[in-house]
């Protein structure tokens, strides 16, 4: 499968790192203090991008949208609310660029695509806009990668979105396994779909993780998770609809490196054996051949006076057959392990 480049050093792909995203989305609270203040820790934790949310409430929610067993307000109201405004685009991404860590975001209408395409490098689409062929195709149409996260979906909705994306000549195509509840419990979260997901389509798959705390994404990446997005925030117990479920800097940053222990310690499959931080205990810890009792110098050896015990500096217990009936070359003191130099 084919990797999907990213920026110079960073590629989304089955021999690459997981792509980490931090999402900030509305949770700066429309202060640009704390948006950089989101990118900062994103910096510090060592994630590879961050990601903003862009939308207009008038261009997202009807006015007459019923109320939201979730939520205390109208969605119109709470959306508009926390919105991002447009204007900090330019300053988001030189902050971002003199900080080394990659930025991007959801547009969630195309004006906001056309908008973004002069300072990302990727897309993304939002689980609930994935139906909206024209809006996934225009975002397609930019050319550039796309991470399209599949909350609510069937496979056919997910097979719709990728032909809208193709017929627009794209498709470096990322998708990601989601739960669109907030927070999500894991028991909805079907880690095993991102599988079903890769062999159908062909394509490269990770998680949009909303559940709590942050074993599920570690998890993720376990089965084979190659990006992995995260809501982020400085303070849980900040006011906002995302600041209840994001992560505070301290796990974002422990989550970066529980991600980059288990992507070593996966390795790569072959069994070889010993490594070199294990050699000592390959000698020492592992059973050989021993005499139980002295033998003597042209006495010839009887599984009674046999055992296997470490260290294993002789022969191997599986050769235990072979040392019986042979006569020994000089004596073998109790304890001692046995080599084929003695026999």
């Amino acid at each position: 499968m084919k990797d999907i480049k990213i920026s110079d050093t960073i590629y989304i792909g089955d021999d690459k790192p997981c792509f980490i995203i931090s999402e900030i989305g509305a949770n700066h609270n429309r202060s640009l203090s704390m948006a950089k203040e989101l990118i900062d820790m994103s910096v510090e934790a060592k994630a590879d991008a961050v990601k903003f949310q862009i939308y207009s409430a008038e261009n997202l929610y009807s006015k007459k949208t019923p109320l939201h067993s979730g939520y205390k307000k109208d969605l119109f109201s709470l959306i508009k609310e926390i919105e991002t405004p447009r204007d900090w685009l330019p300053e988001l991404a030189d902050y971002c660029m003199s900080k080394n860590i990659i930025f991007f975001a959801t547009p969630f209408d195309k004006e906001a695509a056309d908008e973004l395409d002069k300072f990302c490098g990727l897309f993304k689409i939002a689980s609930f806009e994935i139906v909206d062929l024209e809006l996934v195709k225009h975002v397609a149409s930019k050319n550039k990668p796309l991470i399209i996260s599949t909350g609510l979906c069937d496979m056919a909705e997910i097979e719709d979105a990728i032909f809208a994306c193709h017929e627009a000549g794209n498709s470096e195509i990322a998708l990601l396994q989601c739960a669109s509840v907030y927070p999500s419990s894991p028991d909805i979260m079907n880690l095993r779909a991102m599988e079903t997901i890769k062999r159908a389509f062909g394509v490269h798959t990770g998680l949009s993780d909303h559940t709590r705390g942050i074993h599920i994404a570690v998890a993720a990446v376990a089965m084979g998770a190659r990006v992995i997005e995260k809501h982020v925030t400085l303070d849980r117990s900040l006011e906002g609809p995302d600041h209840p479920f994001a992560i505070e800097p301290d796990e974002l940053a422990e989550l970066v490196r529980q991600i980059r222990d288990v992507e070593l310690a996966l390795g790569d499959g072959f069994k070889r054996g010993p490594s070199n931080e294990e050699f000592e205990s390959y000698e020492k810890a592992r059973r050989s051949i021993h005499a139980k009792i002295d033998i003597s110098e042209g006495e010839i050896i009887t599984r009674e006076a046999l055992c296997t015990k470490r260290p294993g500096y002789g022969l191997r217990p599986k050769f235990i057959n072979l040392v019986i009936g042979r006569k020994a070359k000089r004596k073998i003191a109790a304890e001692e392990w046995i080599t084929w130099e003695m026999i």
